[in-house]
């Protein structure tokens, strides 16, 4: 995410931004042991709320839809409003990490997101909810970009690197799994709102701490893009207003078409501006190593089928089967714990195993266990979805830790920033446009508000099989191509 850059054949003078003098300056030593854990620690520890902020919400819409009189479309802004604003401003603030220094950039994001949850605890409205949900995809943006960027640079030796990405990849799916869980405690003992009060004390906790992370920055910082940007805003921006809205409005039209036209074009003039200006948002030249590209393939592939689909699964145990918020966050408990413990053991097979292989099996877990979800009907206990969820976040815990090793792996130290950037541009868009999408089948009248049940399961049984069709997807493009090159 950078702003706007000239032409390539127009001469702009050179700029070298310096890191603020009120910053830290760049380490060139080793960082202690202390230092590590530490930089672990309050990397995880936001990440930790970043994922359970998608997650924990998902338990708590009901509440929302019933204090509010909240229908489908703006339920699917609440999560929609914050993921899609962490995909669109997440490569500009990759840039700003690179060039700004990435510990600045994480402690503003802190700051901007423990902030905006206060906002959203206290809101009166679902206006109010939702536009503090955006201002925290801002700050999430923020966070999520200089992360794995902050984390590199505390942990240089490749081994002990893979370890700390282990417990990245196990804390991204574990949070995001016991979201639903903490979510339906915190909804029932308190109040929906306690689930972003939350994030007030979790984020001074983290911006003390942040005066033991060590500052970093890009040798080269990268200009910026302000055109791309702006196209990125207006491109996911129209596309997510067109899939939620074409429930209510109909695919037909002109309001729904005019916004799928808008993205449309947005997309092709995305293309043609990042193939002519010297410093480009998402520079395509990145594309060309088919493993980084594969990579951003796969992680918009699960985040699209397994994670986009936790907000219907929940509803349909709330809203259709009755469950309490505990209740149905208590049917992801054993998905939560495999997540956690696979994933802390996939560092044993990160370099033994080809890593097209593991994602490859990791998404067909996935698939299969969203397959076994669709057993699911009107009526039950719910527990018949737990099989089919554990299955699938096996393959998640997989999934994540593997993934963000490959990104860096396949990027140089000094795009770290930008590198992650553009891998959380696809795990959120993912999110955000798979939530957005599903929801085009379920029907106009929600479930929650007198809908039909019988309807909603068809609908989600529906949604579950297109959801093991993009997995499986991502399972090729895993399996052709991220085959390792020989020498």
């Amino acid at each position: 995410m950078n702003p706007s850059s000239p032409p390539a054949d127009v001469a702009v003078p050179e700029l070298r931004p310096a890191i603020p003098p009120n910053a830290q300056p760049p380490n060139t030593g080793a960082p202690t042991r202390a230092v590590q854990r530490v930089t672990l620690a309050v990397v995880c520890l936001a990440t930790a709320m970043l994922m359970l902020d998608i997650a924990i919400v998902n338990t708590a819409l009901p509440s929302m839809a019933f204090e509010f009189g909240a229908g489908m479309s703006e339920l699917k802004w609440v999560v929609d409003g914050y993921t899609i604003t962490l995909a669109a401003l997440v490569l500009s603030a990759g840039g700003w990490a690179d060039r700004l220094g990435r510990r600045l950039v994480f402690f503003v994001g802190a700051l901007v997101f423990t902030a905006s949850s206060a906002m959203c605890a206290l809101a009166g409205g679902m206006d109010v909810l939702i536009a503090g949900r955006i201002v925290q995809g801002i700050g999430g943006a923020l966070l999520f970009a200089s992360s794995l960027a902050v984390l590199a640079d505390a942990f240089p030796d490749a081994a002990a690197r893979t370890k700390a990405l282990a417990a990245y990849g196990a804390t991204i799916g574990a949070s995001f799994a016991i979201g639903p869980l903490v979510g339906g405690v915190l909804t029932e003992a308190i109040d929906w709102r306690a689930i972003f009060a939350l994030n007030l004390p979790l984020g001074v906790v983290m911006m003390i701490a942040m005066r033991w992370v060590r500052e970093s920055a890009s040798a080269s910082p990268r200009r910026g893009d302000w055109a791309g940007q702006i196209l990125v805003i207006v491109g996911l921006g129209a596309l997510t207003y067109g899939l939620i809205d074409a429930n209510d409005r109909g695919w037909g039209d002109a309001v729904t078409l005019a916004a799928l036209g808008v993205a449309g074009l947005s997309a092709v003039a995305f293309v043609v501006v990042e193939s002519r200006v010297r410093e480009p948002l998402l520079p395509l030249t990145m594309f060309t190593n088919p493993m980084f590209a594969c990579a951003q393939v796969v992680t918009f592939a699960i985040s699209a089928s397994m994670f986009a689909l936790f907000v219907y699964t929940t509803i349909y145990l709330q809203g259709v089967l009755e469950l309490s918020a505990i209740e149905a966050g208590l049917i992801y408990l054993p998905g939560t714990m495999a997540m956690l413990v696979v994933a802390g053991l996939t560092d044993r097979l990160v370099g033994r195993v080809p890593a097209g292989v593991l994602i490859g099996v990791s998404l067909v877990a996935v698939a299969g266990g969203l397959a076994w979800m669709t057993t699911g009907g009107v009526t039950g206990s719910g527990w018949g979805l737990m099989p089919g969820f554990l299955v699938a976040c096996v393959g998640a815990g997989v999934f994540n830790p593997v993934v963000s090793g490959l990104v860096l792996a396949e990027s140089s130290d000094d795009d770290a920033g930008l590198a992650a950037g553009i891998n959380d541009v696809f795990r959120q868009s993912g999110i955000a446009l798979g939530v957005a999408a599903l929801g085009a089948v379920f029907p106009a009248q929600s479930v929650l508000h007198g809908g039909s049940p019988a309807e909603f399961v068809s609908a989600l049984h529906t949604a579950l099989w297109i959801g093991v069709g993009i997995a499986m997807a991502g399972a090729c493009v895993a399996a052709i191509g991220m085959r390792p090159t020989r020498d």
